[in-house]
């Protein structure tokens, strides 16, 4: 027999917020997270707009000396993991911490610590890099600096699949509980990629906006006047737990994960596949494991970056899938508002069909002004949407052809 298996946690570091609730608040109200970036100078970008947060201090999570020995993105996933934990109000002390794990998604990991280490190397010479320069840069020292802070002994691993890095990291958490080879699984993603190369990178790249002149509205995804996305930065992590251990212990329940589907286009390193099977597959196989049909769903939560041919992609898989139901269905990119977080974008949208379920409130697709007659779904336009959620599923696409869903559902026992 299988597990059911059910969310009793979240944490959010985001653009729009540092806690759950007003990351909420500020998606309802259809706020966005951009503006000018003021890490670094951006006079020779292209590109000079991103979804930054600007008043995270890690002191605020983390003991000086840890802090000043890990990167930003793993700052982002312990203050994350930190109020997950405690919004499931875990016990550690009485509970079996090896049966307890962590799985989270980066697609980059530590690369502002790259940068800066390699400028000493080049200004100062390689005496002068720090000892922690490896263990700041790799992907998997989120998970584990997490595992060592609580002392969580069971299953602990990155996933690195570009954007679809932290629905990986959730899926697989959920697999394991379902199989039985954990109780809870703490979970989701973090990334902390606006720095000079990274932006550099995807300046060069032609894949990020340029709508500099006014930058809240610069994330359009399904306008027609779209040209790239506004990339963010945060994370947001999920406490994932056996129905039965989190009925046990009196556990808070927002909502039952019920269905995950994994793909790969096997098509091009950036552009999706034109014809979006290898995305509508993804999506069919998250219905399957969760034994539900396409006019079931309520609320898709779309991969939705603002580039021009990946939301028409993606409206395509959408369509071949809901041929018969879209008439019903709500689709929203609350990227437009918190830009785009590459591996930890999954984390903080499936935090949102939670939160959508939870709620009974569909965040809206803001700056859409100009329909595109190719992207012809119900988006959300402008405004959140009153309305009864009860199946969502979360939608995350990764360079490499990385296609991952998964289906969150309203719990009953």
């Amino acid at each position: 027999m299988q597990n059911r298996v059910v969310i009793t946690g979240m944490g959010v570091i985001s653009p729009l917020g540092l806690d759950l609730d007003s990351f909420w608040a500020n998606l309802t109200s259809g706020i966005s997270g951009v503006d000018y970036i003021t890490f670094f100078d951006t006079e020779n970008y292209a590109t000079r707009i991103a979804a930054e947060i600007k008043d995270f201090n890690p002191t605020d999570y983390l003991e000086k000396k840890e802090a000043r020995r890990m990167d930003r993105f793993t700052q982002f996933a312990m203050a994350a993991a930190g109020q997950a934990i405690k919004d499931a109000n875990l016990n550690l002390e009485i509970l079996n911490r090896e049966r307890i794990g962590v799985i989270l998604g980066s697609g980059i990991g530590g690369i502002g610590t790259l940068e800066e280490q390699h400028n000493i190397l080049i200004n100062r010479g390689p005496d002068r890099i720090s000892p922690f320069f490896i263990t700041m840069l790799i992907p998997n020292m989120g998970a584990g600096q997490i595992a060592i802070a609580y002392g969580l002994r069971g299953y602990n691993m990155a996933t690195v699949s570009a954007c679809a890095s932290s629905n990986n990291a959730l899926g697989n958490a959920y697999s394991l509980i379902k199989q039985g080879y954990a109780d809870v699984m703490i979970t989701g993603g973090a990334e902390a990629p606006i720095t000079p190369l990274a932006i550099a990178g995807f300046c060069s790249m032609k894949a990020m906006s340029t709508y500099n002149e006014e930058p809240k509205k610069a994330s359009r995804p399904f306008d027609s006047n779209r040209d790239g996305f506004v990339i963010g930065e945060g994370a947001a992590m999920l406490v994932l737990e056996k129905l039965e251990h989190a009925l046990a212990r009196g556990a808070n329940i927002y909502a039952e994960i019920a269905g995950y589907g994994c793909t790969c286009d096997a098509y091009h390193i950036t552009a999706p596949e034109p014809d979006g099977k290898g995305a509508a597959k993804a999506m069919e196989l998250a219905m399957l494991d969760a034994s539900v049909s396409s006019s079931d769903v309520d609320y898709i939560n779309a991969h939705g970056t603002s580039t021009p041919l990946g939301d028409k992609v993606e409206t395509i898989a959408i369509k071949q899938l809901f041929s018969g139901s879209t008439n019903k269905l709500a689709v929203s990119s609350t990227k437009s508002m918190t830009g785009h977080l590459l591996g930890a974008a999954g984390g903080v949208e499936a935090v949102t069909c939670i939160m959508t379920i939870c709620k009974k409130v569909v965040p809206p697709t803001i700056n859409y002004d100009h329909p595109d007659p190719e992207c012809d779904l119900d988006y959300v336009p402008n405004e959140a949407r009153p309305m009864p959620v009860k199946i969502a599923l979360n939608n995350s696409l990764g360079f490499g052809g990385h296609n991952v869903s998964l289906l969150f559902r309203e719990f009953k026992e």
